[in-house]
C-alpha cells in the first residue's frame, strides 16, 4: 500500500465467494439468491461487487432507486435488477430503458406508473407487519386491481419481514403466503414470490420463496461462518506530543492526563466514520493494538491516543475495520460503540476512501 493512500477500503473477493457458497447452502428448494448491492452495496462498490457476483452465478439483485439500477447495467451488469423502493414519474423512462423491475409500493402507485404508458415489469409489494410499502396482505381486491393494469407486467410479489421473532416472522409469512394463493387463484399469475432477508434466511429459512434478498449476510455478518468481506484503514499522517493538562482537538474536549502521543489519521467523518465514536467511545488498530479516539472526530482527521503504542510512527497503517496482528475489529464493533447497526457503518462509507480489490 503506498504511502500516498489517506484512507482506503480492501475488498476480499475470496471472503464474498465463501459467503455465498455457505448462503447457497442455506436456501431452500426452489429458491435463489437475489443480492442487495444497494447503497453502493453496502459502502463495498455496487459494480465491483455485482461483477463478481454475476461471475459466482447470482443473477438477481435488489437495488433501492431506478439510478442505482441503471448504474449497474452500465457497468455491465445483467440478470434481474429490482428496485425496492418508490419510483417517481420522473425515472420511469430510465427503468424501462435499463430492464428494470420496479415495485409497486401500493395501488396508487401503481396506477402512477400505469399512466407513463410503458410497459414495466413490476413486483407488487405486500404489507404484512412492517408499514413500510405496500398493500396490507389482506386488501385482496386492491391487489389485484394493480396486477389489472393494462401497462404493468406483474411478474412478481414480495414482503418484508420485520423481526427476528420467529413467532411474528410466522405470522408474517402466514399472511403472506394467503394472499399469494388467493391472488393467483383469482388469476394473477406472478411468476415469483419472495420475502426472505438476511437474517430470515439464516433462520428461519422454511418460509421459502423464489429469492432470498441477502444483504448485510452477504458482506459477512449474522452467522459465524460468514467473513467480512470489508476491511477500512487510514493513514498515520503525524504524531503529537502532549504535555500533561494540554488540551486537543475541537473544544479542546481531548484533556491530557499524562505526557500524551496523538497520531493524527487521514480519515475522518466526511470518509463516512460516525461523530458518535468521538471522545474514547471508538477506537482503532495499530501494531496490533487498540487506540481510543482522542476528542471529537474531525470530518477529514481523527486524533488517536497512542501514548501506550510508542512505535507509532507517521505512514504507519491504522485498522478502523478489519484485522491488525491478532486483533480484529469488525463493522459490528463500530456499530456497537457509536450506538447503531452495521449496515448503517458500511452503508455510510461514501466514494472518498479509494477501494482496493485484495
Amino acid at each position: 500500500m503506498g504511502a500516498e493512500r489517506r484512507a482506503w477500503i480492501e475488498i476480499d473477493l475470496k471472503a464474498l465467494e465463501k459467503n455465498v457458497r455457505f448462503l447457497r447452502s442455506r436456501l431452500p428448494a426452489g429458491c435463489r439468491l437475489m443480492a442487495a448491492v444497494k447503497a453502493g452495496a453496502y459502502g463495498h462498490g455496487a459494480p465491483l461487487i455485482a461483477g463478481a457476483l454475476q461471475r459466482l452465478g447470482v443473477q438477481a439483485f435488489c437495488v433501492a432507486t431506478a439510478e442505482e439500477g441503471a448504474a449497474l447495467r452500465k457497468s455491465g451488469v445483467r440478470g434481474e435488477i429490482l428496485v425496492l423502493g418508490y419510483t417517481g414519474r420522473e425515472s420511469l423512462a430510465l427503468a424501462a430503458e435499463n430492464d428494470l423491475l420496479l415495485t409497486a409500493a401500493d395501488l396508487e402507485h401503481a396506477r402512477l406508473l400505469n399512466s407513463a404508458g410503458l410497459r414495466l415489469r413490476v413486483h407488487l409489494a405486500v404489507d404484512t407487519g412492517m408499514r413500510r410499502l405496500g398493500e396490507p396482505a389482506e386488501a385482496l381486491d386492491r391487489l389485484e386491481a394493480a396486477c389489472r393494469l393494462e401497462n404493468l407486467r406483474p411478474e412478481g410479489i414480495f414482503t418484508h419481514l420485520c423481526t427476528e421473532d420467529g413467532d411474528f416472522c410466522r405470522e408474517q409469512a402466514g399472511r403472506f403466503w394467503r394472499a399469494v394463493d388467493a391472488l393467483r387463484r383469482r388469476g394473477c399469475a406472478f411468476e415469483k414470490a419472495h420475502l426472505l432477508s438476511s437474517s430470515s434466511l439464516l433462520r428461519f429459512p422454511e418460509l421459502g420463496g423464489d429469492y432470498a434478498r441477502t444483504g448485510l449476510a452477504l458482506y459477512g455478518y449474522g452467522a459465524p461462518e460468514l467473513k467480512p468481506v470489508l476491511s477500512l484503514k487510514a493513514r498515520v499522517a503525524a504524531v503529537k506530543t502532549l504535555k500533561k493538562g494540554e488540551g486537543a482537538g475541537y473544544g479542546l474536549c481531548f484533556q491530557a492526563k499524562r505526557e500524551t502521543r496523538l497520531a493524527v489519521l487521514s480519515i475522518g467523518y466526511a470518509d463516512g466514520l460516525p461523530r458518535q465514536l468521538s471522545c474514547g467511545r471508538g477506537s482503532v488498530l495499530l501494531h496490533g493494538r487498540a487506540a481510543p479516539i482522542a476528542g471529537l472526530l474531525c470530518m477529514d482527521q481523527t486524533l488517536v491516543d497512542v501514548t501506550d503504542i510508542p512505535q507509532v510512527r507517521p505512514g504507519d497503517e491504522a485498522v478502523l475495520i478489519g484485522r491488525s496482528g491478532a486483533l480484529r475489529q469488525s463493522a459490528e464493533d463500530l456499530a456497537r460503540a457509536a450506538g447503531t447497526i452495521p449496515n448503517e457503518i458500511l452503508s455510510r462509507l461514501g466514494s472518498r476512501p479509494e477501494r482496493t480489490v485484495l
